[in-house]
């Protein structure tokens, strides 16, 4: 561990500044604190919309920055850069040209870590992916540490961390921009234009991705997917042995789709894993996540192994999540849907047969229209809350598809009332998935909260 202790040593008396002070930034705030450093913080926000963060921030002894201005005040040795604040914001290039170090978590996480990296990027599918990577390992008896852009910060457990330990983070562009280190594994689900408020251009963004891989060594392994054409762009800059997952074709290394088998292919040795209709997680693009997975892990988790958690995991929490069957009837929590472009594409998209969804929530003013044909199309029992509720039935009211109890439309006024309505009007073999295609403010705190609340009425049913 002595390269983490001399890293803590030299920041001794150093002055360092972190940007944000987010749940995810103040454990690092109290352990640069505790180490010796004198810290400050910098925020847009006042000190009483920060509530309890600002609090806790003081408490650990950090100096405040806040205001419009908070890039404009920093005098600092060291600025720990949050993922949200741009790489080229004109305020950093400056304090680059005074001679700061600019940083940031995960970059002196990649430096510092004494276990194997595995990381996951792309525009979609990346928590899944990564979660299903630590559920293969955790199966297989591993230590695992699971961070990244998934929401845990690593640093501040660095030095609880072994040698023979793994760490699966999640890297989205904004966090790769400035990484100069990739990991042992490096997983790449999938790349479509995203975040390009943010980013200059999609080449910036494409670039960004490439970290993932372009610093890799000769030992190290790359994952990329064979039918999305930017993902496997990246070939011809892998240095190690590079595997590929594809829906489409068959791979000379890597995991495919031969008919129903998801089969593995190492080098001429094929291996049938399983059916892929026996994942436990609905929608092929988690089949795709899962043959992601399964390169990553290949080697290092057996088959029967991946086969278990394959069939058992309920998927990532608040996402398409499965919560229990009760009576042959299937319940899903998809409390993440709070768009009607979310619910349209994410639950209502996995399923063939018509299931029952429970939707709406706060006005975010966002149009419903498109949202009516495809529940016409896909849901046999609509039951709404909140004050969306009217948009969503005028929308599927008005719908050129839409016929008297096709689907049957129930207005409640709570969650403990939408669930009852949706398991009078159910029958064996249906699905019943929370997807509210809106906010959750007014009647909830988040989208967590909301979906937390869904799943204590669920398992309390008898």
């Amino acid at each position: 561990m002595s390269k983490v202790n001399d890293f803590f040593e030299s920041i001794k008396g150093k002055r360092v500044c972190f940007v944000g002070i987010g749940t995810s930034n103040l454990p690092l705030i109290e352990m640069f604190a505790q180490k010796g450093a004198v810290v400050s913080a910098c925020d847009r926000q006042s000190y009483e919309a920060l509530g309890e963060n600002a609090v806790r921030a003081e408490k650990a002894g950090a100096k405040l920055i806040l205001g419009e201005d908070y890039l404009n005040n920093i005098d600092t040795d060291i600025l720990f850069r949050s993922p949200g604040t741009p790489f080229y914001r004109p305020e950093l290039e400056a304090l680059k040209k005074k001679g700061v170090v600019v940083t940031s978590e995960m970059e002196v996480f990649f430096d510092l870590c004494p276990c194997k990296i595995i990381a996951v990027t792309g525009s979609d599918g990346k928590t899944t992916t990564t979660t299903i990577i630590s559920e293969f390992l955790k199966a297989a008896g591993k230590r695992v540490h699971l961070g990244g852009n998934i929401g845990t910060p690593l640093l501040p457990i660095i030095e609880s961390i072994d040698s023979d330990d793994y760490a699966v983070v999640e890297l989205s562009s904004f966090q790769l921009i400035s990484m100069r280190k990739s990991p042992d594994i490096a997983v790449v689900t999938n790349l479509a234009p995203n975040h390009l408020d943010i980013h200059k251009d999609m080449q910036e963004y494409v670039d960004s991705k490439k970290n993932i891989v372009l610093h890799q060594n000769a030992f190290s392994r790359t994952v990329l997917n064979l039918d999305n054409e930017i993902s496997d762009s990246f070939s011809e800059d892998v240095r190690g042995r590079l595997v590929k997952f594809s829906r489409k074709h068959s791979v000379e290394n890597g995991a495919y789709l031969d008919g129903d088998m998801i089969v593995y292919n190492d080098y001429g040795q094929k291996t049938t894993v399983m059916p892929y209709k026996n994942i436990r997680i609905a929608g092929m693009h988690n089949v795709e996540n899962y043959m992601a997975a399964i390169c990553a892990v290949w080697g290092i988790v057996d088959v029967e192994t991946i086969v278990g958690v394959a069939e058992t995991f309920g998927g990532v929490e608040h996402r398409a999540e499965f919560v229990r069957e009760l009576d042959g009837v299937e319940y899903y929590n998809d409390s993440i849907a709070s768009s009607p472009t979310r619910t349209a594409m994410g639950t209502l998209s996995l399923y063939d047969e018509k299931i029952i969804i429970i939707a709406g929530g706060y006005d975010k003013h966002i149009p419903y229209e498109p949202l009516g044909p495809v529940i016409c199309d896909k849901v046999k029992v609509l039951v709404l809350m909140g004050d969306t509720a009217p948009k969503i039935e005028k929308a599927v009211r008005e719908s050129p598809n839409f016929s008297e109890n096709n689907p049957v439309i129930i207005n409640v006024s709570n969650m403990e009332e939408a669930v009852k309505a949706a398991r009078e009007h159910a029958e064996r073999g249906d699905r019943i998935s929370l997807s509210p295609a809106s906010a959750s403010f007014g009647l909830y705190k988040n989208f967590v909260e909301r979906g937390n609340h869904f799943k204590r009425i669920v398992n309390d049913l008898k």
